[in-house]
């Protein structure tokens, strides 16, 4: 009787089969550099909604909640604040970026064509009835979230009207915002930092105007993370006339203004928290730049086409944690 022998792992094959799971969950998470042929339509709708993109909401939620600071941990916060995650993520943004999929198909079959319309994974009617389910659920959850925090005037379900407006427009004609580079790139970029920044303090506190401006103002940095993603679309922007800050101005400029936008504005809201004797606070901000600025001389702005993901994954928890930093220090200041 002979033993059988035992075989030795191929590492090639081991290398395919990593680069084969990568591939999938890129395509689950709606990153650049995913695979095709998954025919689970659950998973394919989940492609749709761009889960990767849901993290800053989310995290503009906790900010938003930290700013206010009437945040306590209990039972019944902690449940409001993952309702309000949802509205502001799965929900929410995953409407925004079904739509932004309807109405990209032609661009996404040039830049991504693995994409699930593009790909023909799913039809165009069964896009149209995710996003009403996806909008009408929001709408439902933020009044609901009104009701449960006790609003006289429901400024939640205010704010997700508007950020529904605003994310139609955006995709959409006639005005399709995305066509324009400034106009689209700061509506994208205020709706991932004022929009659930001041749901999620309106949640707990009392929205006012100091709050509104200071998050708009934050949102130009945002203007500048969302040029980032401009990169990966630039072939297909110019051969369908689309005006993305890199086909106006050109990579090198547009990654310039980019990386300028990000770190000017957090400055200034650095600026702005010694102006109200938060000056710990905006230390630890200003020293959430400077890794950005070695990042962004490492990376991005060497070689943004190549490196816009890299970039991204380096840099910008340094931002994101800034916005925590920021929210805690307006919720310290008890503007």
């Amino acid at each position: 009787m002979t033993e059988s022998t035992p075989t030795t792992p191929n590492p090639s094959e081991e290398i395919n089969l990593a680069e084969e799971r990568t591939a999938k969950t890129r395509q689950l998470l709606g990153m650049k550099g995913a695979t095709t042929g998954d025919t689970s339509i659950w998973k394919i709708r989940l492609q749709l909604m761009k889960p990767i993109t849901w993290i800053p909401l989310i995290w503009g939620v906790v900010c938003g909640a930290a700013s206010s600071g009437e945040y306590t941990w209990t039972w019944e916060n902690f449940l409001k604040s993952a309702a309000c995650m949802l509205l502001s993520g799965p929900l929410l943004t995953g409407y925004t970026q079904t739509i932004n999929e309807f109405y990209d198909r032609d661009i996404d079959a040039i830049n991504e064509p693995y994409r699930p319309i593009p790909s023909g994974a799913i039809s165009l009617p069964q896009v149209i009835t995710q996003a009403w389910v996806l909008m009408l659920s929001g709408l439902g959850l933020a009044y609901g979230l009104d009701v449960w925090s006790g609003h006289e005037f429901p400024t939640i379900t205010v704010m997700a009207i508007f950020g529904v407006f605003i994310a139609y427009i955006y995709s959409a004609p006639p005005l399709k915002l995305k066509q324009n580079g400034w106009l689209g790139t700061y509506a994208l970029g205020s709706s991932y930092i004022a929009l659930p920044w001041c749901t999620g303090h309106a949640l707990f506190g009392e929205l006012d105007w100091k709050i509104v401006v200071m998050t708009v103002v934050y949102s130009f940095a945002g203007l500048g993370i969302a040029i980032v993603n401009d990169f990966k679309s630039i072939e297909g922007d110019r051969k369908l006339g689309l005006k993305s800050l890199p086909v106006m101005f050109g990579v090198k400029t547009a990654a310039w203004i980019c990386v300028t936008m990000i770190d000017v504005f957090q400055i200034a809201i650095a600026g702005y928290l010694i102006f109200i004797h938060q000056q710990f606070y905006a230390a630890i901000l200003l020293l959430m730049v400077i890794p950005q600025m070695v990042f962004q001389d490492m990376y991005f702005l060497r070689d943004p086409l190549t490196n816009d993901v890299k970039y991204q994954a380096s840099a910008q928890p340094f931002l994101v944690l800034g916005m925590l930093v920021v929210g805690l220090a307006i919720g310290h200041a008890n503007l």
